[in-house]
């Protein structure tokens, strides 16, 4: 059913970009410590404001220490068990909890699980930067 605007709702326009991303076009890119899958990203065409994707962490693994000179991120554990360092300070995270990680502050996870680490990631950039150690 089609929806109809509201008396004084302002008309919508239509995104400048994609809106849907589908499944089959998601690129898996594996890493040394697990694997990488972006979601939405102005390189992907479908976000001009943010960037969103999940990071799996393998068991025993951690990804290297870095951070984003230009965006805050934001990570929330869907599954698993980590140990999250956010600049000076580490925290025991679980499914459910959430970090917010400020922009140019070190951080990284490490899986002190006994299954993969599942992490949804969302950054305030569509140009999301990364600088590693």
């Amino acid at each position: 059913m089609p929806y109809t605007r509201q008396p004084g709702e302002p008309p919508q326009a239509q995104p400048a970009y994609r809106v849907v991303l589908r499944a089959n076009e998601v690129k898996p890119e594996p890493q040394s410590w697990g694997m990488l899958k972006w979601f939405a990203s102005r390189a992907l065409g479908n976000s001009t404001k943010m960037t969103t994707g999940e990071a799996t962490v393998a068991v025993g693994k951690a990804n290297p220490v870095h951070w984003h000179p230009n965006t805050d991120e934001v990570l929330h554990v869907v599954s698993g068990h980590i140990m999250h360092r956010v600049g000076d300070q580490e925290y025991e995270m679980r499914a459910g909890d959430t970090v917010v990680i400020p922009e140019g502050t070190r951080h990284n996870a490490r899986n002190i699980g006994t299954e993969d680490a599942v992490l949804a990631i969302s950054f305030n950039s569509a140009d999301r930067y990364t600088i590693g150690e």
